[in-house]
């Protein structure tokens, strides 16, 4: 019960602050009602076929050429980094192959002593 009585006066109240706030809003310093209202804002053209299509065509392109450079980029780290590890790799086989034509000629050579 309370609480609809309160529900109502809060209401009456917003109503009628509503109703003070429009007249105050439109009445001037002198008084005289309606002669402060506000022009309302000129309407905004709109943007043309050709120029709208121009700025979406450009967007577009923007947008899409990121994309390809991010992808572009992003394979081209890839594709780095295997030829790295590769090169890697590579470079290990050479060296694990040098140290044992190294070690066959040391053999080689002391094989031939043995024999002479």
């Amino acid at each position: 019960m309370a609480s609809r009585v309160l529900s109502t006066a809060f209401r009456r109240g917003f109503q009628t602050s509503a109703r003070r706030f429009e007249s105050v809003a439109t009445t001037t310093s002198a008084g005289v009602p309606g002669a402060g209202a506000v022009p309302p804002l000129p309407a905004r053209k709109p943007v043309g076929a050709f120029r709208g299509g121009l700025f979406g065509f450009f967007f577009g392109s923007t947008l899409a050429g990121s994309a390809v450079y991010y992808y572009a980029l992003q394979e081209y780290k890839a594709s780095n980094d295997l030829l790295t590890e590769d090169i890697y790799a590579l470079q290990n086989a050479v060296d694990r192959l040098s140290k044992y034509l190294v070690t066959l000629e040391e053999k080689m050579e002391a094989l031939e002593r043995k024999r002479k």
